[in-house]
C-alpha cells in the first residue's frame, strides 16, 4: 500500500524529524517498565523491535534487530545498540519465522495499517514466539489530572491510539493484557509519567518529547502554562492533587498486550 513519509523517513501523522530531535533526552527507558517488557519476551534470543525509535526497552542481553523509519530517531540510538533498519511495520523485510520474539513500544498508534503491521509481526515471529506491545488504553487518558487544564493532547491521543481489545484480538486468542503501574520518578517522559511532578509540564522540552503536544496550537499551550503556573504558585494544584507527589505508583493507561511464549 502507498504510505506517506516525511522528509526524515517518519511514517505516520507525526514528523519525528521535528518532534523527535530531543526524544532520547526525555524518553529514557524506565527500569520498572523495562523489566516487564523483558519478562514478557520470554526466552527467545532473536528479538525484533518494530518502530524502535531511539531504542528504549530493547533488551541488551539478546540479539535485537531494530526497525525504525525516522532517520532522526535512528541517529539517537546509543552506541551500545545495533543500528536500526529503515523500514516500516507494514512491510517488514524479513523471512517468515525469522525471530524468536517481537516487540513494539509506543508505536502502534503511528502505523498506517494496524492490521497489516501486526500481521507482519506475527509472520516474522516463529510459531510459539512471544509478541509484546506496549501501548496506552485510550479510554483511561481523560482520568489524568491534566484534563482539568487542557484536553487537546489527550483528545489527540484518544483519536490515535487503538483500543486495547483490538490489539489483543489481532495478536490472537492467547493474548493477555496486563496493567503497568507507572513509578513516581518514571524516566520515560510520556504524559502520565509526570503525574506527581506537575512543574515538568512547564518545560518545552518535556512537552516536545510527547508527540501529541506537537499538534496543539501554541496559543493554547501558552494558556495552559499560565493556568498551571497560577495553580502551582497559589497551592490550588497541591490542595487537590498534592498526594500524587509522594504516591509511589500511578495506575493509569499504560498496558502490555502480550502473546506469551509457548512450546518453549
Amino acid at each position: 500500500m502507498t504510505m506517506t513519509r516525511f522528509r526524515d523517513g517518519s511514517a505516520g501523522d507525526i514528523d519525528y524529524g521535528i518532534a523527535g530531535v530531543d526524544y532520547a533526552v526525555y524518553r529514557q527507558p524506565e527500569p520498572f517498565i523495562a523489566a516487564r517488557v523483558r519478562d514478557a519476551l520470554g526466552t527467545g534470543q532473536r528479538v525484533l523491535n518494530v518502530g524502535a525509535g531511539a531504542g528504549s526497552y530493547e533488551p541488551t542481553d539478546r540479539q535485537v534487530t531494530a526497525v525504525e523509519p525516522s532517520a532522526t530517531m535512528r541517529a539517537q540510538r546509543p552506541a551500545h545498540l545495533s543500528q536500526a533498519i529503515d523500514a516500516v511495520a507494514e512491510n517488514l523485510p524479513f523471512a517468515d519465522g525469522a525471530f524468536d520474539a517481537a516487540m513494539a513500544t509506543y508505536t502502534v498508534h503511528q502505523w498506517s495499517d494496524l492490521d497489516r503491521g501486526i500481521a507482519e509481526m506475527r509472520r516474522v515471529t516463529r510459531p510459539g514466539g512471544a509478541i509484546v506491545i506496549l501501548a496506552a488504553a485510550p479510554e483511561r487518558l481523560h482520568d489524568f489530572w491534566l484534563a482539568e487544564y487542557m484536553t487537546e493532547p489527550l483528545d489527540i491521543e484518544m483519536e490515535r491510539f487503538p483500543a486495547i481489545e483490538r490489539l489483543a484480538t489481532l495478536l490472537g486468542p492467547a493474548a493477555r493484557v496486563h496493567e503497568v503501574p507507572i513509578p513516581l520518578h518514571c524516566r520515560d517522559g510520556f504524559t502520565e509519567a509526570y503525574y506527581g511532578r506537575p512543574e515538568r509540564f512547564l518545560e518545552a522540552g518535556v512537552r516536545g518529547a510527547m508527540s501529541s503536544w506537537t499538534r496543539v496550537a501554541p496559543e493554547r499551550i501558552a494558556r495552559f502554562e499560565a493556568d498551571l503556573q497560577r495553580d502551582l504558585e497559589s497551592g490550588a494544584w497541591d490542595a487537590k492533587h498534592g498526594h500524587l507527589r509522594t504516591q509511589p505508583f500511578y495506575d493509569g493507561a499504560l498496558r502490555l498486550i502480550v502473546r506469551p511464549e509457548s512450546g518453549a
